[in-house]
């Protein structure tokens, strides 16, 4: 009983410092590698580029040192999938889940909230990377998607629009569809599993179980768009490729869990 008491709250100390360290990059990347990322020699898409290789290696590191920690562990199949993908899909049970496919996708691009923006933690991180900024504006958006994919960006998306909560059925919004529709791109679906469940909607980084996360991670085979654009008008499309991915990510996590 004693040693699972010290287990635990060494764990607890090691989930703090990463916080911490997280929040400090978060705080250092505006002040010291945005600055340094606009004085090399290029243009915007080649600062956006040294960005996200960036933000990508510091991923890396940040979800490594957790490990070494015995904050996490996690398992990656098929990672092979990912080096062609152009956009990729996944289901989002955690906080943590951006951070591992960044980890894994150098080119990654994102779609971010606005609202973000007002994170101090991660407003560098998004300018640093180029992000793209969803405000509401949903052309703006599409636009944006097309430009991330005829740079060669991996446009990650998770279709939820935020984290679901453990055993809630999966919801997805349109938005994926319509990227993949409109840009005429095949998906690369992620499933992304956390036992024991943890860094949900509803909990803070201090309520750690009682024993250290495992991530699972499976990039799946693409799913193929062409036969969604064969549908006269484009909401159509958007609106079975939307259903049918609703099913497909509650089939695959049920069967992952």
């Amino acid at each position: 009983m004693l040693l699972a008491k010290m287990s635990y709250g060494l764990r607890w100390l090691a989930t703090a410092f990463s916080f911490f360290i997280f929040g400090v990059g978060g705080i250092l990347i505006p002040l010291v590698v945005v600055p340094i990322i606009y004085v090399l020699p290029g243009n915007e898409e080649m600062r956006a580029k040294r960005g996200q290789k960036f933000i990508h290696y510091s991923f890396r590191v940040f979800i490594r040192m957790m490990k070494t920690l015995g904050v996490l562990t996690y398992s990656v199949r098929d990672l092979e999938r990912l080096r062609e993908a152009k956009l990729i899909l996944a289901n989002h049970p955690s906080l943590l889940d951006v951070v591992f496919l960044i980890s894994l996708v150098p080119n990654a691009n994102c779609i971010i909230k606005s609202g973000l923006l007002n994170n101090p933690f991660m407003r560098g991180p998004i300018k640093a990377a180029g992000y793209i900024v969803n405000d509401g504006n949903e052309g703006g958006v599409l636009v944006a998607a097309a430009a991330a994919f005829n740079k060669g960006h991996a446009l990650i998306i998770f279709p939820e629009g935020t984290r679901t909560e453990p055993m809630q059925a999966i919801k997805l919004k349109r938005g994926a569809a319509n990227i993949a529709i409109r840009s005429s791109v095949d998906i690369t679906p992620v499933t992304i599993s956390c036992v024991p469940a943890s860094l949900t909607k509803s909990d803070r980084w201090y309520q750690i179980p009682a024993k250290a996360m495992h991530y699972k991670i499976t990039i799946k085979e693409a799913i193929k768009i062409a036969p969604y654009l064969h549908e006269a008008h484009r909401i159509k499309g958007s609106r079975l490729l939307t259903k049918d991915l609703t099913e497909y990510f509650n089939n695959e996590v049920a069967v992952n869990e």
